[in-house]
């Protein structure tokens, strides 16, 4: 995991967003690095965890991240 996120970290750099503006692929990104929450793995690459941060307040990951909630807690019931 730790050479994952090297990787990662190194490509995203100092830009905002892995190829230029907010895309779907920082969306599914942001969604899959949300999982190491609970652990220090993240903790270890700043610029991986700004952008996590950055990525959950786009209106856009909001509007996902709800509408998959929502069919979880349906399908929880």
């Amino acid at each position: 995991v730790d050479v994952r996120l090297g990787q990662l970290s190194r490509r995203l750099g100092q830009a905002e967003w892995l190829d230029g503006d907010f895309s779907a692929g920082d969306l599914m990104m942001v969604t899959v690095l949300r999982r190491l929450e609970g652990s220090d793995l993240l903790a270890r690459y700043p610029a991986l965890a700004a952008y996590v941060a950055r990525g959950e307040v786009r209106p856009a990951y909001q509007r996902a991240f709800a509408a998959q909630l929502a069919v979880f807690e349906r399908s929880s019931r």
